[in-house]
């Protein structure tokens, strides 16, 4: 029997209830195929990345202090103090609608994110993942994390210990590739459907069918927000 989820499970989802079932079912089905345990976790984001607003500020009020420069250039008239204020509220106004834009659009915060942070992120939450879930408590150490964090648009899938030298790691990296992009188009129902069947072909090379899962991982879909300090 599955074991129930932890106190420590979010209050909000990440994901509509329709689509956790969807994945949890493809889960399931990828189970019953192989014989392993997996786990499949969906974060909103895995770092708050406190550097973001700061670097959008910095940049919007850039632009606007350029654009007023140009303003200058042409209107000698704009010297006058009286205009002083303008130009200062105009400049940190617009370094303050960036910043704010960097919180509330996904797209435009990862701009002033680089691309291996966000990966080495995503990667550390998904060990904590990993750990916190106990996946190492299988019989085998053959159990397996799947874990997709949707600000980053990155996957990490990490196995346990007992498929070294069973499965080199470009091969669960062929699984990462063929969810990405579904991942990156907000499709994250395709993207698991996409992951597990990437599994079962990869571990049906190796002999893994049948059904050997003892069901000693919940089969719920974990859901998380990442860090909250």
């Amino acid at each position: 029997m599955n074991r129930p989820r932890d106190d420590a499970a979010p209050a909000r989802p990440v994901v509509s209830a329709d689509e956790a079932a969807a994945i949890e079912q493809r889960i399931g089905a990828l189970e019953a195929r192989t014989g392993i345990e997996v786990v499949a976790a969906v974060e909103r984001r895995s770092d708050i990345y406190p550097e973001v607003p700061w670097r959008a500020f910095a940049l919007g009020a850039a632009l606007a202090a350029l654009a007023l420069l140009g303003a200058l250039v042409l209107r000698v008239d704009w010297v006058m103090p009286h205009t002083w204020l303008l130009q200062a509220v105009a400049i940190l106004g617009a370094g303050a609608i960036a910043a704010l834009g960097s919180a509330l659009v996904p797209g435009f915060g990862r701009l002033f994110i680089r691309s291996d942070r966000m990966e080495e992120e995503v990667h550390q939450r998904a060990q904590v993942v990993f750990l916190a879930r106990e996946l190492f408590a299988t019989p085998g150490r053959d159990a397996i994390l799947v874990l997709v964090s949707l600000f980053e648009r990155h996957v990490v899938v990490i196995p346990d210990a007992g498929w070294c030298g069973w499965v080199a790691d470009q091969e669960w990296r062929a699984v990462v590739e063929r969810m990405t992009p579904l991942l990156a188009q907000g499709r994250v129902v395709e993207a698991f459907d996409a992951g597990c069947g990437a599994i079962e072909e990869l571990l049906a090379g190796r002999g893994r069918t049948g059904d050997r899962a003892r069901g000693l991982l919940s089969d719920t879909l974990v859901q998380g927000e990442g860090p909250r300090e």
